[in-house]
């Protein structure tokens, strides 16, 4: 598993965040396939900042709450982590203090399955989109879309620097229950 944030005693709190993003290789990233679009941005600030690995950038959003960030597939994908970089330290009361993440097959039917309130995170904070059933490591769905719906110190509008989805590695051979790992058994994994 990916390493996670420290979260309190208390559910849905996460403080602080992780320097370095550390994802275990049975996940890969699944943003690259999706179409992002924002609810507001200031000019210069828009959706692709929010992609271009740079920590220096940010997405900054420009009107009234709730910000929101759509993220849609075209097909159905499983998705388990959502990695969000932001910094107290530098951003103050641009840092959210509240995050919803919906999922759902488009804007019609989106429906909450994290709630999560950051207490001045500096770094890579780290999102499981799984339930509270431990048989459910992942969400299947078309669309993901992160709500901000506060800011800490009442701030107005948002920055988020960076933000990272992970979904679970697809297996190379399908309808098959385990995978080969070397270049000799993938070579003789099937039968003609």
């Amino acid at each position: 598993m990916a390493t996670e944030s420290s979260e309190s005693e208390e559910e849905g709190k996460i403080r602080g965040g992780n320097d370095k993003l550390n994802i275990d290789d049975d996940l890969r990233e699944m943003g690259k396939n999706a179409a992002w679009s924002v609810s507001s941005c200031k000019p210069g600030n828009g959706v692709a900042t929010l992609r271009d690995d740079n920590l220096e950038t940010y997405w900054q959003s420009d009107g009234l709450q709730p910000h929101l960030i759509n993220i849609q597939f075209q097909k159905k994908v499983k998705l388990q982590l959502v990695f969000v970089y932001v910094d107290f330290k530098l951003d103050e009361s641009y840092t959210p203090s509240r995050i919803s993440i919906r999922a759902g097959d488009g804007f019609h039917n989106l429906k909450e399955i994290k709630s999560v309130e950051l207490v001045k995170p500096t770094g890579w904070v780290c999102l499981s989109l799984s339930g509270t059933d431990p048989r459910e490591t992942f969400v299947n769905t078309f669309m993901l879309q992160i709500a901000i719906l506060s800011n800490h110190l009442n701030g107005r509008d948002t920055h988020i620097r960076q933000i990272k989805v992970y979904g679970p590695r697809p297996n190379p051979i399908p309808r098959q229950p385990f995978q080969f790992t070397s270049a000799e058994f993938l070579t003789y994994s099937t039968l003609r």
